[in-house]
Parts: structure tokens; C-alpha cells; sequence
């Protein structure tokens, strides 16, 4: 029996039927409106595949933050997100209750590292982090072969980290001034190009030290805090802009300073999966619950 997969992002939402990267059956997008239309849309999906084939059980990766715990009331909802309308919409009780089968909910950023782990850059490892770099800055955690859990999922974007002396930009977002994703995601480099475009700004542009050093300070901590075997960095900020990752490599090998080895080559890497990272997340977390 197939698996079915539904990644819930802030702009749109990807259902995927299927086993795997090799083996997609069918996948359909749907935008992300309001939760009552978005989550009919949805349904009407996994109804529609339901009836021509049974699937085995159900994945939803969905944007946060999340109520994680199964023992909390709010399990299963969205919680203060940004997303105007979404705050406490129950996006796994109201998809779940529909379908006899096992369902498993997590965050879209912990599923695409599962994805990862499972047929990408993380495979064989227990222990990985895949880090997206967009409009925000998302981290999936993988440790002894778990999403990490605890008194919420991790939200490393919003890790604080030291500022360059130089850098007296502002930062993008509302609740720090000096979080990694408010000084080198999208919205932090939005709010760094006082009135340019990104198109405009050359490699060598003082910008994108700011980008480089936040970036490797996060990686910094990833390291030290949980010791991954490898580091997958992608997003579109990674894509357009490829001058990034061996730069940051190197400012994280001068950050550690020896303290920690780590490896010389494939530690710090781009995903393999590309923009099917996230959709396959959600079919990576339904095959978890058959094991």
C-alpha cells in the first residue's frame, strides 16, 4: 500500500501519494488560504486517493510552531504563528479523524531531514541537521535517529547569535535584533539592502558577511550543542546565491578553531532532495509510524 504525504507550507500545500523520491504516484499543490478552505482542499485530496487506493498511513509536515506533545489539549494545532488566520488551527485533528489509519505530525523542517536521512545527503546517519535558508530560517534536528523533542520542536532560526562589529544593519525580525534568521534570511536581508535589490548586490558585497557569519555561527552551535555528522544547508537564499556554502564552511572551521574536529570534506553540504525535501518529509514521516 502507498503512503500519503501532505506538506503544509505558509504559501501552498503538497499532497504526494507514494513510497518514495522513486515512486510518486500522484502529488497535487493546493494554496494555503484560510485554514477552513485550505484543509477542505486538502481533504478532498486524500478523499479522492482513498477511494481509488488505500493509503497505509498519513504524514503531515506542516509550517509552525506546533504543538508537539500527544499529551497536550492543543496537540496537533499550529500555534502563534504570523500566518494571519492560522494561529491554533487544528491541522492534525482535522485531517486525522477522517482516515483508519496511523498519522504522524511534525514540523515541515524536521520531515525534510527525515527525507534526508532516508534517501538524500543524511542517509546511514542517526544523528544530522538540515537547515533551510528562505524568507526564515527553519532547522530539522536529528538526533539518535529522532526528531528532537522536549518543551517544544527546535527553532534554531531564532538562535541569537553575536553580531560582526560591522554590522549595524537592521535586523528582519520582530523579535530580535540579532537572531540568525533576522540577519541572514530573506527578511533579514530585506531589511539589510535599505532599498536595493538582491539582485544587485555582487558576492563581495559586505552583505553577505552578515548572511556567512550568522550562518556559521549556527552551525557553530549545531556542532556543539548536538554534534550532527553532517549539516545539509539549502533554501532559496543557498540556491541563488552558491558562493555561500564553502564560506561558511570556512568561517565555521575558523569558529571551532580546532576545538572540534570535524570532518574535512561532506559535513557541511547541500541537500540532495531539492524542492521535493519537503513533500517527501511528509511521506518520510508516514513510514516512520510502520516501523
Amino acid at each position: 500500500m502507498p503512503l500519503a504525504g501532505v506538506e503544509l507550507g505558509g504559501t501552498k500545500c503538497i499532497c504526494t501519494l507514494g513510497h518514495g523520491p522513486d515512486a510518486i504516484l500522484a502529488q497535487e499543490m493546493v494554496a494555503t488560504t484560510t485554514p477552513d478552505g485550505t484543509l477542505a482542499a486538502i481533504a478532498a485530496i486524500l478523499a479522492r486517493w482513498w477511494q481509488a487506493q488505500r493509503f497505509a498511513a498519513l504524514g503531515i509536515a506542516s509550517f509552525g510552531p506546533l504543538d508537539l506533545d500527544p499529551a497536550s489539549p492543543a496537540y496537533g494545532h499550529i500555534l502563534a504563528t504570523t500566518k494571519p488566520g492560522w494561529a491554533m488551527a487544528d491541522v492534525a485533528g482535522r485531517l486525522a479523524a477522517q482516515w483508519p489509519v496511523k498519522v504522524v505530525f511534525d514540523t515541515d523542517v524536521n520531515g525534510a531531514a527525515l527525507a534526508e536521512c532516508a534517501w538524500g545527503v543524511g542517509r546511514g546517519l542517526d544523528d544530522f541537521a538540515y537547515v533551510t535558508v528562505g524568507t526564515g530560517v527553519g532547522v530539522g534536528l536529528i538526533v539518535h535517529g529522532r526528531p528532537t523533542r522536549g518543551l517544544g520542536h527546535s527553532e534554531l532560526g531564532h538562535l541569537r547569535v553575536p553580531r560582526l562589529v560591522t554590522d549595524t544593519a537592521p535586523s528582519g525580525c520582530p523579535f530580535h535584533p540579532d537572531c540568525v534568521e533576522g540577519l541572514a534570511a530573506g527578511i533579514g536581508i530585506a531589511a539589510a539592502l535599505g532599498g536595493r535589490e538582491i539582485g544587485e548586490v555582487p558576492a563581495g558585497d559586505p552583505l553577505w558577511d552578515r548572511v556567512t557569519h550568522a550562518l556559521a555561527m549556527l552551525c557553530h552551535a549545531l556542532v556543539c550543542g548536538t554534534a550532527p555528522r553532517r549539516i545539509a544547508i539549502g533554501g532559496g537564499v543557498i540556491e541563488r546565491q552558491p558562493h555561500l556554502l564553502p564560506r561558511i564552511a570556512e568561517a565555521l572551521a575558523a569558529s571551532l578553531n580546532a576545538y572540534v574536529a570535524i570532518p574535512q570534506t561532506n559535513f557541511l553540504v547541500r541537500p540532495a532532495l531539492g524542492d521535493q525535501a519537503g513533500p517527501l518529509g511528509a511521506i518520510a514521516l508516514a513510514r516512520r509510524s510502520l516501523t
